[in-house]
């Protein structure tokens, strides 16, 4: 059945001058001037066909076609309301989604996440895997974390970090180099290959070579001593971005997991 285009604005103003009997005071309750009023009124009653108040000597009152549509009227503004605030508890809900590359989840998201959840019992988390096309809609995600030069078409925000380190096993290891998708190239012929920068890691910690790998995913490697830098940071044009769709990133949730995320 083809829906009915439904001039709301109209029919609101309708159910406040129904209400107060009086343009004045419904100009009142919504903010407008009574001009503005008696327009929407006269509009809505072209767009139905019929004439829903008249003036008397004793003030407005209601036709009795204006009166037979105002219970179901104000029936459905109700529950127009129960679903905005539906629609609406979805930003203050307690679950999460989050989508991210495997080795930045196991060394840098996880234990911010799990700082998150002890001071917040009620936190429900789902984690995903991210590939490299993330789509949304079909994962319900809230928020997704990529490697890149920029949040491409979504909204976004990167992910503070001094850019690329190379790194090896305490005490120097062997001069292979440990390669992975995605790493920069020093025209080495000789090398380990290895699927993600965080196993790049790992194979630098247990001596295979050295691996030049994001600064933010092997902070805290270097913090325990699990590798060391060899030479000093360097900047790169990419980096690890915090990114939504405008929907998802306006979110009141999602504007506080970036927060906690990003300071």
């Amino acid at each position: 059945m083809k829906r009915t285009h439904l001039p709301l604005n109209g029919l609101r103003v309708f159910d406040a001058a129904a209400r107060h009997l009086s343009f004045t005071r419904a100009a009142d309750e919504l903010a407008v001037t009574p001009a503005a009023v008696g327009q929407q009124i006269r509009a809505l009653e072209d767009v139905l066909g019929v004439v829903l108040f008249r003036r008397t000597t004793k003030g407005l009152e209601l036709t009795p076609e204006g009166e037979a549509g105002l219970d179901g009227l104000r029936h459905g503004l109700l529950q127009f309301e129960e679903s905005v605030r539906a629609m609406q508890a979805g930003q203050s809900s307690k679950s999460l989604t989050i989508a991210a590359p495997r080795d930045l989840t196991q060394r840098w998201l996880l234990p911010r996440l799990a700082d998150m959840a002890r001071a917040d019992p009620e936190l429900r988390l789902v984690l995903l895997r991210a590939d490299e096309a993330i789509d949304f809609t079909e994962a319900n995600l809230d928020l997704a974390i990529r490697w890149g030069a920029g949040p491409g078409e979504d909204e976004g925000e990167a992910i503070e970090s001094e850019g690329m380190v190379t790194v090896e096993a305490p005490g120097g290891g062997a001069d292979t180099r440990i390669s992975w998708p995605g790493c920069i190239s020093e025209g080495d012929a000789s090398l380990v290959s290895v699927g993600d920068a965080g196993l790049a890691l790992d194979a630098a910690a247990a001596g295979m070579g050295r691996a030049t790998v994001p600064e933010l995913l092997a902070r805290g490697d270097i913090a325990l001593g699990r590798v060391a830098m060899v030479g000093a940071p360097k900047p790169y044009p990419h980096g690890y971005w915090l990114v939504a769709p405008l929907p998802q990133w306006r979110q009141k949730k999602v504007r506080a997991l970036v927060d906690a995320l990003t300071r």
